[in-house]
């Protein structure tokens, strides 16, 4: 691992870097295979309690994928490449713990899949970011067409994939693609900041809760209640639902233990 990929862990928060810059960072193959390997060490280890993702260099999030790949993708690669690439960003989607993409540049194509597939998306004020798949006489692939509607409603997502365009960091906060945005030089840090505060939260009520909007528009409202309702009922049974309640109480800091 580690040739596509930089995988770190710095206390509580782990940082997923790809690390092609003179490809603009580009997704190929290996290097799904490589954020893959990441994944299952996040998901080994308890201690870690946010996911940051984001690319190397100044230029670009991820610029798209590898074109020198997708110019031999023919229909059986076509479907497989890209039932791979969803299964990964899924993955990403439903890890336990909150994920966090930075976005320091381009994010285009796979890049604004992958950053979709995050729980919260913080933009440079200088990125870019769209579905240009179009362009090149496709459509998107690993999760543009399902995930860009729920984040910024159907004519919105509509203009984007069959446009091809991209919008600007600005226009993308407008719509709700990105949570936040800062200026180039002062993105590591908000990006570490709001890392550090999901980080300080109690473990269990972030897993459950993330699951629960997660959930929301997979069935109907009834289902969704009767889900978030159990959810909460979970949260209740836990040392730091306890703990919370009592510091409350007593106007002090909590102390949560992730049980």
């Amino acid at each position: 691992m580690d040739k596509n990929i930089l995988f770190e862990i710095d206390d509580a928060i782990a940082k997923l870097t790809i690390n092609r810059p003179d490809k603009r960072n580009a997704i190929d193959n290996a290097t799904v295979d490589e954020i893959d390997q990441a994944l299952a060490q996040v998901e080994k280890n308890p201690g870690i309690r946010v996911l940051i993702l984001t690319g190397a260099g100044d230029k670009a999030f991820v610029a798209g994928a590898d074109i020198h790949e997708l110019d031999k993708r023919d229909t059986l690669r076509g479907r497989s490449e890209t039932r791979r690439r969803q299964e990964v960003y899924t993955r990403i989607e439903q890890l336990e713990i909150p994920s966090i993409a930075a976005i320091n540049g381009w994010a285009l194509g796979t890049g604004l899949e992958l950053a979709m597939a995050c729980t919260l998306r913080v933009a440079s004020s200088k990125a870019r970011l769209g579905q240009p798949e179009v362009k090149l006489g496709i459509t998107p692939g690993a999760g543009g067409t399902q995930r860009l509607p729920k984040l910024v409603g159907m004519g919105r997502a509509m203009e984007m994939i069959l446009t091809g365009d991209p919008i600007s960091a600005e226009r993308a906060l407008a719509m709700g693609l990105v949570n936040r945005i800062a200026e180039p030089d002062q993105l590591p840090d908000e990006v570490e900041n709001l890392a550090k505060s999901l980080a300080s939260r109690p473990r269990l009520a972030l897993q459950y809760a993330k699951e629960a909007v997660l959930r929301s528009g997979e069935g109907s409202l009834a289902e969704g209640l009767a889900h978030e309702s159990y959810l909460h009922a979970l949260s209740c049974g836990t040392q730091d639902k306890k703990e919370g309640v009592a510091s409350f109480l007593q106007k002090r800091d909590p102390k949560f233990t992730g049980q």
